[in-house]
């Protein structure tokens, strides 16, 4: 009875997604419905409000607001610039240089912004002008600052690492080491593809111009802000310095200083960067309040569990269950968006992972890929219409769908490596310190 209770609420909070209805709404809604289907409304708003204080009182949570201030600093202050400038120096010249700029520049600002819409944004504002001066392909141009704004969930520090690990109780500290050697992967594939495809066919991404030894070199002396940001935040989560949280306010830190030093820190600059972290958190915030109280109205009802005994049962090899796991993530990336689908599937699938004796780590590296994924994928694909957003007239969505085929097969192909080479995603963790 309270199984199928639980399978009448998932199917519930879908239609409310459909309809339009807020994420984190629908999640908490169709928790407090089903608590006061199983226990009365008294009790049902009562344990709502306890879940939703228990669950966001956690000293951890506190690296969300802070991630993402240096993030939104890096951004306004214009810092990534800077670094979008010296890649595009060093690749101009190759077949499909500055789309290779552009992944490059996405992989680099990741390592300090921590979310995918923000990174392709960024960098869509400053590569798309260029790509389209050089007469780029609107749909390579598009389709590859959608994909490789991607990689800012992927490489560390990243949100929805964050949610998994406190989700599933993981390190958020290995998981961010765990997703560095995978994010360059994905980074070099991306490139990889792209100089193939420019050396077929150079209508679709020309040359650039050529830069001297001298200004190649002065133009990188000028990425050192995110540099240093990178291997002090990460760097001193490897090395045992810094939990994730005292990071987080070690980076935040310091990326108002570099604004600081570097001239740039305004007070236009501060205040959008506040207002954005703000807005964001307070979104994030809502999610995962709304999550907590439908996940436990879920595993209330007993259907984790269930569906644990049931999958483990079946006389079928571990990856072929996983193959099944992988295949639900690529549907449902077609309507939700990262943290809807992480937090309605974590509940019901880590009980699985974890009989199945799947390492929780790579799970979690393995699952944040897959969520990438649903970043590009149609019909939403909240990548593709942020920077259709930012593309103007220069391509339509249809366009940039178009160019995103080629970026799709290369993910499914670097998810094939990460799930048949489980060591690419833990060899770094397994060097921290203990």
């Amino acid at each position: 009875m309270e199984v199928m209770v639980g399978l009448i609420g998932i199917a519930v909070m879908l239609l409310f997604i459909g309809f339009g209805v807020p994420v984190s709404f629908s999640m908490g809604f169709t928790g407090v419905a089903g608590f006061a289907f199983l226990w009365g409304t008294g009790k049902a708003i009562n344990l709502a409000g306890i879940i939703a204080y228990n669950k966001t009182d956690s000293y951890i949570l506190a690296c969300i607001p802070l991630f993402i201030l240096m993030g939104q600093t890096v951004f306004h202050c214009g810092i990534a610039r800077d670094l979008f400038t010296a890649l595009h120096k060093w690749l101009s010249r190759l077949a499909g240089g500055l789309a290779m700029t552009t992944t490059a520049s996405c992989a680099c600002f990741a390592s300090v912004c921590g979310s995918s819409p923000v990174t392709a944004a960024t960098m869509g504002a400053m590569a798309l002008p260029e790509m389209k001066r050089y007469e780029y392909s609107p749909s390579l141009a598009t389709g590859c600052v959608s994909a490789a704004g991607t990689l800012g969930i992927l490489i560390p520090p990243s949100i929805p690492m964050v949610v998994y690990g406190i989700m599933t109780e993981q390190s958020i500290g290995r998981l961010f080491i765990a997703g560095i050697i995978p994010g360059v992967l994905s980074a070099f594939l991306y490139m990889v593809m792209i100089y193939i495809r420019a050396k077929l066919d150079p209508k679709l991404a020309p040359h650039g111009s050529s830069f001297t030894l001298k200004e190649k070199l002065n133009a990188t002396k000028k990425t050192w802000g995110v540099a240093l940001l990178f291997f002090t935040v990460i760097g001193g989560i490897y090395l045992g310095i810094f939990t994730p949280t005292e990071a987080s306010a070690v980076g935040a830190f310091l990326s108002l200083s570099l604004g600081f030093i570097q001239g740039q820190l305004t007070q236009k600059s501060i205040s959008a960067s506040l207002e954005d972290t703000a807005r964001i958190t307070a979104m994030i915030l809502a999610i995962i309040i709304g999550a907590m109280v439908f996940c436990t109205f879920i595993v209330t009802t007993g259907l984790p569990d269930a569906v644990t005994g049931f999958v483990v049962s079946l006389e079928v090899n571990r990856y072929v269950i996983l193959v099944v796991m992988l295949l639900i993530y690529l549907v449902l990336g077609c309507f939700m968006d990262v943290l809807g689908i992480l937090v309605l599937t974590v509940p019901l699938f880590f009980p699985i992972v974890l009989k199945l004796n799947f390492d929780p780590i790579w799970f979690g590296i393995v699952l944040t890929k897959m969520v990438e994924v649903s970043l590009i994928t149609p019909p939403i694909g909240v990548n593709c219409l942020v920077i259709k957003g930012v593309s103007g007239d220069y391509a339509s969505l249809q366009d940039i769908f178009k160019g995103i085929a080629w970026f799709f097969v290369v993910d499914l192909i670097t998810i094939t490596i990460i799930v048949l080479l489980p060591w690419i995603s833990l060899f770094l963790p397994n060097l921290m310190y203990k």
